[in-house]
């Protein structure tokens, strides 16, 4: 009776040890899923090749779990002909110019939209930016990788932004129906 009883309990703490096991195996995989977040965009220069003349109308970002975002809104641009050039720079050159254009952050990504900040037929601005200056309606407060902005200007048909960021981190550009958009991870991890 004895054996059968340290037999049975033997078996019993077997099965519980074996069960926790499997559960604590499981739980960090069901957390990384939920954590994850997208890894393989790097850090070296994107671009395509491709203009139009339609005019940038708006630059704004937002925040989101992996990421910030910044967007530049060519409205009626579509997406066949909105090129640009996204790449990180030692200091950011004001295009004309050369004058260099202070980027707060511990890296500068320099963003060029092949679309003019102004109406090609007149020159009229269509967009409030000032070289120089940050972007205008672009608040950063709270943001995890997006620590500047800086308007460099508008010239020869190529809109010039100064996006200073955390650090070297890496960055995917998107073009979208009128948009270019341009996130930057928050680290270079699978995690947040």
């Amino acid at each position: 009776m004895r054996r059968s009883s340290a037999l049975l309990m033997a078996v019993v703490l077997t099965s519980s040890a074996s069960g926790a096991a499997a559960a604590a195996d499981a739980a960090p995989a069901a957390t990384t899923r939920i954590a994850a977040c997208p890894t393989g965009w790097g850090s070296l220069a994107k671009s395509r090749a491709t203009a139009t003349t339609v005019p940038v109308r708006d630059v704004r970002t937002g925040r989101h779990a992996c990421f910030d975002r910044m967007t530049v809104d060519v409205p009626g641009a579509g997406t066949a002909r909105l090129g640009y050039q996204v790449r990180y720079v030692d200091r950011l050159l004001q295009d004309g110019s050369g004058r260099p254009i202070a980027v707060g952050g511990g890296a500068v990504l320099e963003i060029r939209v092949a679309a003019p900040g102004y109406r090609p037929e007149t020159g009229a601005p269509t967009y409030p930016g000032r070289a120089g200056r940050p972007l205008p309606g672009v608040d950063l407060t709270g943001y995890r990788s997006f620590r500047d902005t800086r308007f460099a200007g508008s010239f020869e048909g190529e809109t010039q932004i100064g996006l200073g960021v955390r650090a070297r981190l890496p960055f995917r550009v998107l073009v979208l129906d009128g948009r270019v958009v341009v996130d930057v991870a928050h680290s270079w991890g699978a995690g947040r």
